[in-house]
């Protein structure tokens, strides 16, 4: 039995010190709730996040092949394309790390800040106005990054039908018209009435 234990307390303390948390998200959703049981994928997955105050967040997941790295790939290219340079160790920070909300000029200093606090202060939302629609360039380079991913839409029960309309249009203009709405599950109770 001793053995046993020692074994147990071994495999216990490996489990501790080998897990990785999940990174805090960008913004409180407070998502509506729906009666569907649908459950939304959970890898190869472009999630955008639309908060309360009308703010637009963006996160993308490695896949099931995590040594592809598309987060990495994905903001190599959104730079390029903004003519900003990341170094290897922002690409490795940026790999780790959770949604983001703001234009691409500020993501090497969000990737950069020293503690959470400062990360948050920046989360201004990614511009999604006709004359500067970032999050279109994002989707586009993570849809060529993996192929395979599908999209989610969060937004929180008190964001506005105008903010989701114009993210919905977004998607399809990259041709992406399959998408997973992303809600709370609310439990409803069927009752026989007697006649």
């Amino acid at each position: 039995m001793t053995p046993m234990v020692d074994l147990f307390m071994l495999l216990l303390t490996f489990f501790m010190l080998t897990t990785t948390f999940r990174p805090q998200e960008a913004a409180i959703i407070d998502t509506p709730n729906s009666i569907s049981e649908k459950l939304s994928p959970t890898q190869n997955i472009i999630t955008l996040y639309i908060s309360k105050e009308n703010k637009v967040f963006f996160n993308i997941d490695n896949g099931k092949d995590s040594t592809k790295h598309i987060r990495k790939d994905v903001l190599t290219n959104v730079g390029k394309q903004y003519n900003i340079n990341f170094t290897p160790a922002q690409l490795d920070q940026f790999e780790k790390m959770a949604s983001f909300g703001m234009p691409v000029k500020n993501v090497s200093g969000w990737i950069d800040a020293k503690d959470a606090k400062a990360r948050d202060e920046m989360q201004t939302g990614i511009p999604i106005d006709s004359t500067n629609n970032e999050l279109a360039m994002w989707i586009l380079f993570a849809r060529k990054a993996n192929t395979n991913a599908e999209a989610a839409i969060k937004g929180d029960n008190l964001a506005d039908f105008k903010v989701v309309k114009k993210v919905l249009d977004i998607l399809q203009a990259a041709k992406i018209n399959k998408f997973n709405l992303t809600t709370n599950l609310e439990k409803v109770e069927v009752k026989l009435e007697e006649n």
